[in-house]
């Protein structure tokens, strides 16, 4: 097996050197097989393209895969998150604690309702949301909390669960990452009052474009169900099969049902799901074992209470160790044709969140330290063994030419 260490002093491709791999390999992509094209094409034959059967079948199979009473799909996993954010009864005054190192959705959905998200900072090894710095952030006008399972690594569930008890607050899991992550031995899904999942190419299982709340509470599940269906009472489905007409909306809603299409896949993905977490899990203990004692990279650490689903592998950098910053380096390994990536940018230092809130640089230090040295390595169950020897063959070039 390739090591770091063996990589030598080859000269970089950036440099003009040839490049461990001559087609580049992505941080992330999809993996189908046939029957995921058969079922979607069975679909396209059927009565239902869209409010069918395979729906409510795709809810049924998730919810009982997690544990949970119910699940109610969603258009895609920033959707869900403005049904959960709805639920929860998020209005203007309101606000709601979440993680700065997060994609915006996580934050987004929280101004959809008109209320205002407020940032806490994460912490030092997970960079999920610190319970400490989130405790110090919640006021009277604080309706919920927006944990995020950063990377696929589950947050500090027992203490943010203990916050929204004390505080009488609404714990919504952004699980979008860690469909299959395991908290103190249970799966994320029932951990919180909502978790919310998402099945874009990237994860672990794909509908294209696509999100799921779970939940055991049957009226929030309601008001999800009713929230993604323009707010009206009943779906085409019902109506159909008791020979009615009529509906009512209830709420403002809006159209963020997930299809048949879509379920079609998602039900023939779900089968193979045990397999893809195994695949992840696989390639990170390869990543880790290559690189924990390498120096300028620091791995991701996990907690000994947590079982993470690896959406992303984000290594840091250790500047001390090494001659180039962040931004050489991902150039480097770019020019390797390995698709490295950066996870994220901190929401807080968008502009559109600068011109709303204020420029707030500095006062999260551990989220914006972190986005400074992270580089998110291609992590994909698609990927072959070939394909991880190139990623520590790649690391392990770029990084013994930078070190110092």
């Amino acid at each position: 097996m390739t090591t770091p260490t063996s990589a030598g002093h080859e000269q970089l491709a950036i440099h003009g050197g040839s490049p461990v791999r001559s087609k580049l390999l992505p941080y992330g992509r999809q993996s189908l097989e046939e029957d995921d094209i058969q079922a979607v094409v069975e679909t396209l034959r059927s009565d239902w393209l869209t409010t069918g059967p395979r729906i409510a079948e795709f809810e049924e199979r998730v919810a009982e895969w997690v544990g949970a009473k119910h699940a109610v799909s969603f258009s895609s996993g920033t959707a869900a998150l403005h049904g959960a954010a709805f639920a929860a009864g998020l209005q203007p005054g309101d606000e709601a604690i979440t993680s700065p190192l997060t994609f915006a959705a996580t934050a987004n959905c929280v101004l959809y309702q008109g209320a205002t998200p407020v940032f806490a900072d994460v912490s030092q090894d997970t960079l999920n949301l610190d319970p400490e710095q989130a405790a110090t952030r919640i006021t009277a006008r604080t309706k919920a909390i927006l944990p995020v399972d950063y990377a696929g690594h589950p947050a500090d569930l027992a203490a943010m669960n203990a916050l929204a008890r004390e505080h009488g607050l609404i714990l919504i899991e952004d699980a979008c990452h860690a469909l299959g992550a395991e908290y103190r031995g249970h799966r994320v899904g029932t951990l919180a009052h909502m978790t919310v999942f998402s099945f874009h190419p990237v994860k672990h299982l794909t509908t294209g474009e696509g999100g799921m709340v779970t939940t055991d509470d049957p009226a929030l599940a309601e008001t999800l169900r009713r929230f993604r269906n323009h707010g009206i009472s009943s779906n085409a489905a019902q109506r159909q099969a008791t020979g009615q007409w009529f509906y009512e909306m209830v709420l403002l809603g809006f159209n963020y049902r997930l299809t048949d299409l879509a379920s079609a896949l998602g039900l023939q993905q779900v089968k193979r799901l045990d397999a893809n977490l195994a695949r992840r899990r696989g390639i990170a203990e390869r990543y880790t074992k290559a690189f924990k004692d390498f120096p300028g990279v620091v791995v991701p650490q996990v907690r000994s209470d947590a079982n993470p689903a690896w959406h992303l592998y984000p290594i840091r950098l250790s500047p001390a160790n090494l001659s180039a910053g962040r931004t050489g380096i991902f150039a480097a390994l770019r020019a390797e044709n390995i698709g490295v990536n950066v996870h994220y940018i901190p929401v807080h230092l968008h502009p559109y969140y600068r011109d709303r809130f204020g420029d707030r640089r500095g006062h999260y230090p551990v989220a914006e330290a972190a986005y400074e040295s992270i580089v998110s390595l291609p992590m994909f169950h698609g990927m072959g063994d070939e394909d991880v020897e190139d990623v520590i063959k790649a690391v392990g070039k770029v990084f013994t030419h930078y070190q110092t």
